[in-house]
């Protein structure tokens, strides 16, 4: 498991983002400005990592897809703080071949703000930013939930620093630890990215994104969602290319893969966008 985070960190090394397309990692919006990503996303999960991190098939093997329309948010309050909201509709199925559940309709909501604590043109950007994830509109008993059905409150610190004059791109590190309530175990978040800029309209973007469970949950889970186990550890590889039609607005698609993990489902995300920001 180690040796195959390290490989995926050096991969991602190679592989770059824009900082001017959106309102990346650290950074915070200008008072009054917004950004607005409009994304619909199409997960695919044939196998699962068990508790070695291995991937295995599922039983019977067993299929789960999700569908859903997200939207991201974020405006500036002030020019060091910035109000982040984000939700999704969706649309899931689970099929073992014995039998298929499915569930549809509002999963978890995001409500945060993001705060710069420094911003220095030697030192980069340091941020720090609070989430609270709110239950959607599902039961947690239902057959095929949307999610756990509980709050999660979650503290991050960011930092960001600009790759300009050496390439049109930036980095950015984010390490945090979310309180989960009620059974799911508390986790521990970190993220990698980097990027640049290829031409004038195109860019590209890449992130490791991990999760990694502090394993004080419950053991048992039986909701039927996959995605939504109590004890787990994921990592996944985010790829994105850009067109910025004009300032104000542009697409993307991306490409996620889950590339390791323990007691989850192993697929793939492939996602379709439209962002709207302040010119």
């Amino acid at each position: 498991m180690k040796k195959l985070v390290q490989s995926s960190i050096v991969a991602i090394l190679f592989v770059t983002a824009s900082a001017t397309a959106s309102l990346a990692g650290a950074w915070t919006a200008k008072q009054h400005a917004f950004y607005e990503k409009l994304a619909f996303n199409y997960y695919y999960s044939h196998e699962t990592f068990d508790s070695s991190g291995n991937r295995n098939g599922t039983p019977n093997n067993g299929k789960f897809t999700d569908y859903d329309i997200c939207n991201y948010f974020e405006y500036g309050l002030f020019d060091n703080l910035t109000v982040i909201n984000s939700l999704a509709y969706k649309w899931l199925e689970n099929d073992n071949n014995l039998a298929r559940t499915k569930g549809y309709g509002l999963g978890d909501v995001d409500l945060g703000l993001r705060y710069k604590l420094l911003d220095s043109e030697k030192i980069g950007i340091v941020a720090t930013q609070l989430l609270v994830k709110i239950p959607g509109t599902y039961d947690k008993k239902d057959p095929l939930p949307l999610g756990n059905g509980q709050f999660d409150t979650e503290i991050r610190l960011l930092y960001g620093r600009s790759l300009y004059p050496l390439i049109p791109g930036y980095g950015n590190v984010e390490f945090g630890y979310r309180w989960r309530a009620e059974g799911p175990s508390d986790e521990i978040r970190y993220l990698v990215e980097f990027g640049v800029d290829v031409t004038r309209d195109f860019y590209t973007r890449a992130k490791l994104d991990g999760t990694l469970s502090v394993d004080n949950g419950k053991k048992l889970d039986g909701s039927g969602n996959p995605t939504a186990t109590n004890n787990f550890d994921l990592g996944k590889l985010d790829l994105t290319v850009g067109y910025k039609v004009t300032p104000a607005w542009g697409v993307e698609i991306s490409y996620r893969p889950d590339i390791y993990g323990q007691n989850i489902a192993a697929g793939a995300n492939y996602s379709l966008a439209l962002y709207f920001k302040t010119p």
